[in-house]
């Protein structure tokens, strides 16, 4: 099994929740989107980030409004919808369990990492 592979797909299994908490915080543009997941080194690139975007917005969990920039084109800012704040509340209450679900598991372990 390929430890880069694993990796890859336990951090694409989170990123959906990742950027619904990012953009949870307020409006917020893609590029900083982007900036944000590489310093937490959840590489992400733009061919990812803006297929998400469309099917999170197709779900109505989130929009989306034009804001004119003054150094290039307008630019589009994502904000949660109402339902996208309750999904993401689930989503996060999902998580905590798995995180102590996990952390029960792995601290029992009697194998030496």
């Amino acid at each position: 099994m390929n430890l880069e592979n694993a990796q890859v797909q336990m951090r694409k299994g989170i990123l959906e929740f990742c950027i619904l908490h990012i953009i949870a915080r307020g409006e917020v543009y893609a590029s900083d989107m982007l900036s944000e997941l590489t310093e937490a080194k959840m590489i992400v690139v733009e061919g990812t980030l803006y297929p998400l975007l469309t099917r999170l917005k197709n779900a109505g969990l989130l929009e989306y409004k034009w804001v004119e920039s003054k150094s290039g084109p307008p630019r589009k800012y994502y904000t949660l919808t109402e339902t996208g704040q309750s999904f993401l509340k689930g989503l996060t209450e999902t998580w905590d369990d798995v995180v102590h679900s996990t952390e029960i598991v792995r601290t029992k372990s009697l194998v030496k990492i």
